[in-house]
Formats: structure tokens, C-alpha cells, sequence
């Protein structure tokens, strides 16, 4: 297995390239939508994930990282991302991102707070 840091996993989760996560993901992980749903479980996140992709493939997507912190098990992303089709925005998200890693160094829990411009 390549060596990637817990930043560089969360990051990449963060900015939609999920396939670079899917081995690092616990398959006991939960990813917690705030104010949307709670996905349980490695396959129905990766099940999740291919259903974000396929909408992020259907727009162009520009991603801008803010900030992103870390400690011995935590990493945190904030950011936004802006949707555009046909050179029209269709949606302005600023996120945050708090992701747990377990002691093996696998995504343990996420926490997703992703705010709309109104």
C-alpha cells in the first residue's frame, strides 16, 4: 500500500476524489451529513461516493481549500466548492470537513457540514 498522509486523505475526500480514500475507509466507518443523513458502513459510503461523482462529472466543479487542520487522529478541511453547467452557477457550498482516523490509520468517522449561499 502507497504511503499517504491522514491530511492528504481527508483533503482528497473532501475535494471529491474518493477513489484515492476507498481502501483507507474502516468498514465499520460512518459518514454524518449534518442536517441530511448518516451513512453506516464502507459499502454504503463508497455506494454514496459514486452517486456524489457521478453528479460532480455532470458540472464543472471548482474546489478552494481554506484551511486544513490536523492533530494525531483528526483532520479537519474547510472550503467551498462552486458548480457551474453551461457557465451558469447552479450552487456555492462552504464546507467543513472533520474527519476521525482509528489507530490503523483508516477514516473512522466523517462529519460533514456543507453550507449553501443563499
Amino acid at each position: 500500500m502507497e504511503s499517504i498522509t491522514q491530511t492528504e486523505l481527508a483533503k482528497a475526500f473532501s475535494i471529491g476524489e474518493f477513489e484515492k480514500t476507498y481502501k483507507y475507509l474502516s468498514d465499520d466507518a460512518t459518514w454524518m451529513i449534518v442536517g441530511e443523513k448518516t451513512i453506516t458502513g464502507k459499502q454504503a459510503i463508497l455506494d454514496h461516493c459514486g452517486q456524489v461523482a457521478a453528479y460532480f462529472e455532470s458540472v464543472f466543479t471548482n474546489f478552494h481549500t481554506l484551511n486544513i487542520v490536523s492533530n494525531q487522529h483528526r483532520v479537519v478541511v474547510e472550503g467551498t466548492a462552486e458548480f457551474l453547467k453551461d457557465d451558469k452557477r447552479v450552487s456555492f457550498i462552504a464546507a467543513c470537513d472533520v474527519y476521525e482516523f482509528n489507530n490503523d490509520g483508516q477514516i473512522q468517522r466523517i462529519a460533514s457540514y456543507c453550507i449553501p449561499e443563499k
